[in-house]
């Protein structure tokens, strides 16, 4: 049977690409040892998560293996050998904030693990098909340059300016500009899966993501907004939003959605390719506009306050052009949208309140 291998395959989209491709008919191996809990604390535990797959996915098999042992890692890929047929590769330290802290854990989680990875597939799985979750971060803050319009509830860019009718597209440049120090983790591993796609002709692509959300989600202050906005309205704890008038749009994709574009890319693979991958004109909102959408569902009203001071690299716009990846595989578009997708994480977060998860 062949083989899909998931690295951070108890987080948001590596649970969803298991449970997807499981449904596909391969056997799933999940490489997660919920390095999320260090990073961010006992709430963001992803380990509920793999109880779970554990639980429900036949032939699902777990290593918990730190994708940074490289010994341990060649011992996985070793043992299935050509029988792994993709490789999905979602195991990140994915927080701006975070990487300030600690940038050698950073690095050398981002950029060597993804090295690691793709040496293994070199070596004993070369027809493989990498597929890696990179960030829209890779482009650092230069969206910020952009002619930004500000309205009542959100920035937007000017109706003139190319960019309007569907989004920040993957010519832009990734050079002279703030990246953040987690964008520079990302960008290594990201430039690392192109260029063992161009040298060395391995399947790969790098999916550079807006914000990726859906009820899988252990979100948490410095990482995954949407399901922790949804948390606090529900809880009535305090968020804080950081700068720019709690103005700055982000789109947002449904995990779903993003398992569909791997499949699609795994079923006509190409190499050393490079798409934007978000929500785009379809799903996207302003901080604001994402606080009000909580607030109904919710039922309440939320208790939060504002910081004026952004953060390091952050975008106040960014809305993803998914047409380059549109034309590659016209089959695919979207299926779930914002307001739908916050549902499914607040019935999700209330359901794991009673502990039914």
């Amino acid at each position: 049977m062949s083989v899909c291998i998931v690295t951070g395959s108890a987080g948001l989209i590596g649970s969803e690409a298991a449970r997807f491709f499981s449904e596909q008919g391969l056997a799933v191996v999940g490489i997660d040892n919920d390095m999320r809990s260090r990073f961010f604390g006992a709430s963001a535990s992803t380990a509920w998560n793999r109880q779970r797959l554990e639980r429900e996915l036949g032939g699902y098999r777990h290593e918990s293996v730190d994708i940074r042992d490289r010994e341990a890692l060649q011992a996985v890929f070793q043992h299935l050998g050509t029988s792994v047929a993709a490789v999905v590769h979602c195991a990140a330290q994915p927080s701006h904030d975070w990487a300030a802290k600690d940038v050698q854990t950073d690095f050398s989680v981002n950029a060597n693990g993804t090295l690691n990875l793709l040496d293994c597939v070199r070596r004993h799985c070369p027809e493989a098909v990498f597929l890696h979750m990179s960030t829209n971060k890779v482009y650092g803050d230069r969206p910020n340059t952009l002619p930004l319009v500000e309205s009542e509830t959100r920035y937007e860019i000017d109706e003139s300016h190319p960019y309007h009718a569907q989004g920040i597209d993957e010519q832009m440049s990734i050079d002279g500009s703030m990246h953040s120090l987690f964008g520079v983790s990302k960008a290594a591993a990201d430039l690392l899966v192109q260029e063992y796609g161009r040298y060395f002709g391995l399947r790969t692509a790098c999916f550079r993501g807006g914000c990726l959300t859906g009820p899988a989600h252990s979100g948490t202050e410095l990482h995954g907004f949407l399901a922790y906005l949804m948390a606090r309205a529900l809880s009535g704890e305090p968020y804080t939003v950081f700068g720019y008038k709690a103005k700055q749009v982000r789109d947002n994709i449904h995990s779903k959605d993003v398992v569909r574009a791997l499949w699609a890319f795994f079923q006509r693979p190409r190499s050393a390719e490079v798409y934007n991958l978000g929500g785009g004109r379809f799903a996207n909102c302003s901080m604001l506009e994402a606080i009000r959408l909580c607030e109904e569902l919710a039922g309440r009203r939320m208790n939060w306050q504002y910081s004026e001071q952004n953060r390091a690299g952050d975008h106040i716009w960014y809305i993803s052009d998914m047409s380059r990846f549109k034309s590659h595989y016209p089959e695919w578009d979207y299926t779930v949208d914002l307001r739908q997708t916050l549902a499914e994480i607040r019935d999700a977060l209330l359901e794991r309140a009673q502990g039914r998860a």
